[in-house]
């Protein structure tokens, strides 16, 4: 991986993609697709905790912006060209159009979407790009089935505050050690080769950390790891005990964080969204089983992963339709209140420091918070 960062030259991040959203009109670096798509393989081949979803925005979204370009189009078509692009690539890849679409408008923003002009072309591109990739590879349906929730109820949606209060906590402690890992590793930063061993080294460390027999490690991008750590949860308490089962998890949901700090900021390039579910999921798996299921696990799950990843996103709107598609469950009004319980608890703690309001003809509105944080 640092042979590649050395000859390839670093390939862009999320915060460049939002940032050239504002301030290029969409316009994304074309040339830097070559490194982008060799860096991602290797970081997903071999087991880096990074998914594919950033490297997809990138890569498509410059497509739709090269395209915008060859047609001769003025700066806000090019960047709805590049929303199509970011939103067919997470409408496919998630599995869920809306949502995907959705996110992709959401995530240049710290308060909600704002390119909202660009809505239905991001929904229609998205939509086109689902119905191919998914009948090309084929669609199963929901990814994460949750054990079955008795009764949905007030007291559900009341959980679903706690779980976003819990959530945003967790994704608190996921932005300051992604801070900390980055400034550990700034010093190596002109050195790409060494940089990239010291990553790989530290993503291999932590996996050890958790005991072989153990349903899942903090290795890859954690997709199907939540579904197969659902699946055992019998089996971890049998193995385990209730407390020890919460100390692995505990454990494994912090070696996660790290795994994607040193990920990223060791020159593998990958987006967090799945192992920020990961995480969230795990949180609220923990969380349910010390509690011994006060919050029941269904909605402590799905709760979790809405919340700890809308605490370093800003995407409570996108994220709560995404998991609603991927877990087929009833639960959007408790997904909704630990999505905004938990943005709300977060609004001023930033991971994406390029996140802002849109920049052309501002609305009365957008006047009247820029005014409130000056």
């Amino acid at each position: 991986m640092g042979m590649t960062i050395k000859f390839m030259k670093t390939p862009g991040e999320i915060s460049a993609v939002v940032n050239n959203i504002h301030v290029k009109h969409g316009r994304m670096d074309y040339k830097q697709n070559p490194s982008m798509l060799a860096n991602s393989l290797i970081s997903i081949v071999f087991g880096g905790s990074a998914g594919p979803e950033a490297p997809l925005v990138q890569l498509i979204g410059s497509s739709g912006s090269k395209l915008g370009e060859k047609l001769r189009l003025h700066g806000d078509l090019i960047r709805t060209f590049t929303f199509c692009g970011m939103g067919a690539a997470l409408g496919a890849f998630f599995g869920a159009p809306i949502g995907g679409a959705l996110f992709a408008l959401e995530i240049p923003h710290n308060r909600g979407l704002e390119y909202y002009e660009a809505l239905i072309p991001s929904v229609v591109s998205a939509l086109a790009a689902f119905l191919v990739f998914r009948t090309i590879i084929g669609y199963n349906g929901a990814i994460y089935p949750l054990p079955n929730l008795s009764s949905f109820t007030m007291i559900t949606i009341f959980h679903g505050i706690l779980m976003g209060i819990f959530g945003a906590g967790i994704a608190v402690v996921f932005i300051f050690l992604f801070r900390k890992v980055d400034s550990l590793l700034e010093p190596l930063r002109k050195r790409p080769v060494l940089l990239g061993g010291i990553g790989g080294f530290a993503i291999g460390f932590f996996a050890t950390l958790i005991p072989k027999n153990f349903v899942t490690t903090p290795l890859f991008w954690s997709e199907y790891q939540i579904a197969d750590l659902v699946h055992s949860l019998t089996q971890l308490q049998n193995d385990y005990t209730i407390l020890g089962a919460v100390g692995l998890l505990s454990l494994l949901a912090l070696l996660k964080m790290l795994s994607v700090g040193f990920t990223l900021h060791s020159g593998f390039r990958g987006g967090f969204i799945f192992p920020l579910f990961f995480i969230g999921a795990v949180g609220g798996i923990a969380l349910s089983l010390a509690t011994y299921q006060l919050i029941p696990l269904p909605v402590a799950i799905v709760c979790g992963m809405a919340a700890v990843n809308v605490g370093v996103t800003k995407t409570p709107i996108s994220t709560s339709v995404i998991l609603i598609s991927v877990t087929g469950g009833a639960l959007f009004p408790a997904v909704a209140a630990a999505s905004m319980v938990s943005y709300i608890c977060t609004e001023r703690i930033r991971l994406i420091r390029t996140q802002q309001h849109r920049s052309d003809n501002p609305s009365p509105m957008h006047r009247v918070w820029r005014w409130k944080e000056q």
